[in-house]
């Protein structure tokens, strides 16, 4: 099938904006990789202290030419979706000297939860939480005995920071290898009915609390299609991951043999064997751009629009808001996976999941098929189904077909015939809106704002019945400027009630939502922000303002100039709970447009 010319064509653009960096990223990769294996640099006393305690694999380290693998770890007990990589690294050694090679953990990298820190003052950590694992990854492979490399992580800002230092890296292969969803517990959707009914005062904390518990209940990702798990769909469509790997739950015998066999194809991609395949080679443009048609297709995480250029421009590719409207115009959505639907990510990996659906991209000319990835030439190895067999992973040709069309469509039949992100633009700045699981009598709205500065003002106001009539509520001062971006989740069972009572209402905000967002327009990310010197600081109480998603349009319908920006007291961002530390963060972060980073 040939390519789609719209496809073709925001390729060539990004191609050509990324020209000099790019060059400038590959020509570093290769004077790297042309200085042979890593180790053959070090003297003997450099050597001595990096194989000290390895034990049975010393002699393989000093004497032998076996590839050593670095283990990039971002393991704690606390997140679920991370919980099962503690017993990854003893796998992945003794997988590794079945091959004939080595592995050490060369560092651990921090690994925060945004559903414990929802709402708190810990959530201004968490966008920042990106570069600061970068950064560590980088420190545990400085060392600079390592051949090839593993990462081990799942979650929101997880994966992009481990991507960001795979990039840095880019000179050495690397092989994602992911834990896999938890098994499905309450519905995803009667879990947002009682965080409703709780917003409302109809139920009390005990029935709030048995249902969350009911549904993050066990280990591995949470269900539902945040940015969690459109991170590890990121993973397949850009190549990284083993094909089909993404989704198959912890503490099974699929999930233990793909890790197996991530590592046996770390081993075998090195320098030292005949398929060299570094970093670099598999982030290019194109991989980009099927990670984009990816993320509109699955209708995933607003997040991704922040994270994907930072992940981009860490391997000299250059994105665009411009590149996802214009890709989200020609990309079919194939999926309902909560919050977009009822379904989670486990009914979806049943019904075909993400090698179904890159085989309909493929046929339909909306994914590059020649891209390079960690299991070989082409992406079409990703149509392919892991089998165990004897204990080991093979694969099989796909079915071709859903299993069930009210979760995956083909792209002739999709439950819409865009993406499920859209750019919006006007005299507040430029934004982003997740429109696939809002209602399309909500697309539009025009209404009066209300303006806050933070979201415990908005609840409060809640709480007081402040809200008689349709309502753009504002909440500035949410950028990574004013305190690292943090996502307002929480504001949604709000909102949400709100709609119910039949009001129109969206949310305009300079900070983040979550992957979670569900059925409430929201038009996120504004840049520049109000702290940056957006027009979003000068909107006041009662003036009308217009969201139109169709249009692609976010307007302050009144005259603006000669107004002064909303003056805000941002003394207190700067202390509590770790945000002393970060100060340099917030004076030096990038807009959100750009991926509102601080190392890239």
């Amino acid at each position: 099938m040939a390519l789609n010319r719209t496809l073709e064509a925001v390729t060539d653009r990004i191609r050509a904006r990324s020209e000099g960096p790019r060059r400038t990223y590959l020509d570093t990769m290769a004077a790297a990789a042309a200085e042979g294996p890593r180790r053959a640099h070090l003297t003997c006393g450099n050597q001595a202290h990096a194989y000290a305690a390895t034990g049975e694999d010393k002699d393989a380290l000093a004497t032998g030419r076996a590839p050593n693998i670095g283990i990039i770890t971002a393991y704690n007990d606390m997140l679920s979706a991370h919980q099962p990589f503690e017993t990854y690294p003893a796998q992945i050694r003794e997988a590794a000297r079945k091959a004939g090679a080595t592995a050490q953990v060369a560092g651990g990298v921090p690994a925060m939860c945004d559903g414990v820190t929802q709402g708190q003052t810990g959530m201004e950590l968490s966008l920042f939480s990106r570069d600061v694992i970068a950064m560590a990854a980088a420190v545990g492979l400085s060392h600079n005995v390592f051949d090839s490399s593993v990462y081990l992580g799942v979650c929101d800002k997880i994966v992009p920071g481990l991507v960001m230092a795979a990039a840095t890296f880019g000179y050495i292969p690397a092989v994602f290898l992911p834990a896999g969803p938890m098994t499905s517990g309450l519905p995803n959707d009667e879990k947002a009915r009682v965080r409703q009914q709780f917003a409302a005062g109809e139920v009390g904390r005990d029935a709030l609390m048995a249902a969350e518990m009911a549904s993050y209940h066990g280990p591995g990702t949470c269900t539902f299609y945040g940015t969690a798990n459109s991170n590890q769909m990121l993973m397949e469509f850009m190549g990284l991951h083993l094909p089909g790997a993404s989704f198959v739950n912890p503490g099974t015998p699929l999930r233990d043999a793909l890790t197996v066999a991530g590592t046996e194809r770390a081993a075998q991609i090195t320098a030292l064997g005949n398929e060299f395949t570094p970093v670099s080679d598999v982030l290019d443009e194109r991989a980009f751009v099927n990670g984009i048609v990816g993320l509109m297709a699955t209708g995933g995480s607003t997040n991704l629009v922040l994270h994907l250029p930072a992940m981009a421009k860490a391997a000299g590719v250059i994105l665009d808001l411009e590149d996802f409207a214009e890709l989200s115009t020609i990309t079919p959505m194939m999926a309902k996976v909560y919050p977009n639907g009822l379904a989670d990510v486990n009914h979806f990996h049943a019904a075909g999941g993400l090698g179904y659906m890159i085989g309909e991209l493929l046929n339909a000319g909306l994914l590059h098929p020649d891209t390079r990835t960690v299991a070989g030439e082409g992406l079409e190895l990703y149509t392919q189904e892991p089998k165990l067999s004897e204990g080991r992973v093979t694969y099989a040709k796909g079915s071709g077909e859903t299993l069930n069309d009210k979760i995956l469509r083909p792209v002739s039949d999709p439950f819409q015939k865009t993406g499920g992100l859209r750019q919006l633009s006007g005299n507040i700045g430029r934004a982003v809106i997740k429109t696939s699981a809002v209602a399309p009598e909500r697309h539009v709205i025009e209404a009066k704002a209300r303006v806050f500065h933070d979201q415990e003002a908005v609840k409060t106001a809640f709480r007081n019945d402040e809200f008689k009539e349709d309502t753009i509520v504002v909440v500035r001062y949410q950028g990574p400027k004013s305190n690292g971006m943090p996502e307002l989740h929480n504001l949604t069972p709000t909102l949400a009630v709100l709609q119910d009572r039949g009001l129109k209402v969206a949310l305009v905000t300079d900070g983040r939502m979550s992957g979670a967002s569900g059925k409430v327009p929201a038009a996120i990310h504004v840049t520049p922000e109000a702290a940056d010197g957006g027009a979003i600081a000068l909107i006041r109480d009662g003036d009308m303002v217009r969201l139109d998603a169709p249009a692609g349009t976010l307007e302050v319908l009144e005259n603006l100039d000669g107004r002064d920006p909303a003056p805000a007291d941002l003394a207190g961002n700067g202390n509590g709970v770790g945000r002393e530390l970060f100060e340099t963060f917030r004076r030096t972060v990038g807009g959100a447009a750009y991926g509102a980073a601080v190392v890239v």
